[in-house]
């Protein structure tokens, strides 16, 4: 009789189960600008490359490129270089920049019918002198640290962004650092991570950059430590980025241009 009893609640069950609709809301898509002039030591900076994309609703696949936009980059003696996009694909390149230290670049984008503008300073970099390694960090001692060391400028304020790439993750790891305190001082960019093995290749990158993309980068961080997402989820809210929207202001895009001397570092894990 109980065996009866179940089956008979079971297809209450099923019987009283209908679909949810979770409505989230929806807006019209906004340009995100990815837009880094990388000056990489040791190149004449000439091949440089912009990714242009579209915001979609939150249960969307993919990311839409956003295409068929016209770029520019305009020094201040008015040199203006062409960003060409490659077939339909929103990636914009251009073979012939020339980069020059501490000088400001404005770029410009025509897109949908509107203008987006930004401008920002060619900063240049301190180079990494040497890797340290630790094999027992992290708070159970399984971690594998190192320890990117640079001599900061004296004299200067100076503000840096750090790029980890290893294989290990889908995500580099990224931080920012500013020498309020260690102005002049030999100091280090840090990585630590649990999966690494000796023999693998680390990229090590450290760029120069404005205090503006220092804030900009710094709030953004902060949201995914907060959150343990990466820095290209949702978050949780909008962090403006330099370029306007000139046509339409309210209709912002998402994203940031930046110029940077990079520094970079190739490391084998020990």
């Amino acid at each position: 009789m109980n065996y009866l009893k179940y089956i008979l609640l079971f297809v209450v069950l099923l019987s009283c189960e209908e679909v949810v609709t979770v409505n989230t809301p929806t807006e019209a898509p906004r340009l995100v600008i990815d837009a880094s002039l990388n000056w990489f030591k040791g190149t004449d900076g000439s091949e440089q490359e912009f990714r242009l994309s579209l915001t979609s609703p939150y249960f969307n696949d993919g990311v839409p490129p956003a295409t068929g936009a016209q770029i520019t980059v305009r020094d201040s003696n008015n040199t203006i270089f062409n960003f060409i996009e490659e077939g339909t694909t929103g990636t914009y390149r251009s073979t012939n920049f020339v980069p020059i230290l501490n000088q400001t670049y404005t770029i410009t984008i025509i897109y949908d019918g509107e203008t987006y503008t930004g401008t920002e300073t060619l900063l240049p970099v301190a180079s990494i002198e040497y890797v340290e390694q630790k094999d027992d960090g992290g708070f159970s001692g399984d971690e594998t640290e190192l320890k990117a060391f640079f001599t900061d400028p004296a004299d200067e304020v100076n503000y840096n962004f750090f790029e980890f790439i290893s294989d290990k993750t889908i995500i580099p790891d990224l931080s920012v650092y500013k020498d309020e305190f260690t102005n002049g001082n030999l100091i280090f960019g840090f990585y630590s991570e649990t999966e690494l093995n000796a023999g693998d290749l680390i990229i090590i990158r450290n760029y120069g950059i404005s205090e503006q993309f220092y804030n900009f980068m710094f709030v953004l961080l902060q949201q995914n430590s907060q959150d343990g997402g990466g820095p290209f989820e949702t978050q949780p809210a909008t962090v403006r980025g330099n370029c306007i929207n000139e046509t339409n202001p309210e209709h912002y895009p998402l994203g940031y241009f930046r110029a940077s001397q990079v520094d970079e570092f190739m490391y084998t894990v020990e």
